[in-house]
């Protein structure tokens, strides 16, 4: 990690704190509820990131730049959204756990909106989930909403990468790539 970006992330932390710090000035009645919700996300941290430390290991040594490439990147067309909502409905577990490994998809080579696309099948679409909505709501408000969501979630990346880098992603996320070095 360079100096530019240690310096930047240690004013946005330093912003945080402040912020954190004034709202407590102001509702100092929130801090007992405050102080307990974060020592709650402190602890559900701690316990679940050696495991995606232990997955990200694993990925960078198992998973070749070719295969991200190949299913995910530019070339892989019309598939790479669908491998993305294929493997962004199967896991479980709290949406944080996705940003690294988008990132470290990117750094090998996967398309920005492909990425968009498993975030947001990962935040929205999982097989569970569409199995109690049928339960509850029907085959027909199910699959419509499955449907719409999977329409809006593929144009929503395609949109979000022609805004931040057009089709290469070197060009809209050259600060993930800086930090590696």
């Amino acid at each position: 990690m360079n100096n530019k970006s240690l310096i930047k992330d240690s004013l946005i932390f330093l912003g945080v704190l402040v912020a954190a710090a004034l709202l407590l000035f102001i509702f100092p009645e929130k801090k007992d509820a405050a102080a307990a919700t974060a020592w709650r996300y402190l602890l559900e941290m701690m316990a679940i990131l050696p495991a995606v430390m232990i997955i990200m290991g694993l990925f960078s040594v198992f998973i070749s730049k070719e295969q991200v490439v190949k299913y995910l990147g530019k070339a892989s067309g019309a598939k790479g959204p669908l491998v993305a909502i294929l493997f962004g409905t199967l896991p479980t577990g709290p949406l944080y756990i996705v940003f690294p490994l988008a990132a470290a998809l990117i750094k090998k080579g996967a398309r920005v909106s492909n990425m968009v696309v498993f975030i947001s099948a990962w935040a929205c679409i999982k097989i569970p989930q569409e199995l109690v909505e049928l339960e509850f709501l029907g085959f027909k408000f199910m699959g419509t909403r499955l449907l719409l969501t999977i329409f809006f979630v593929i144009l929503m990346g395609l949109l979000i990468e022609r805004l931040v880098g057009g089709k290469n992603t070197k060009a809209g996320f050259q600060s993930i790539r800086r930090k590696e070095t």
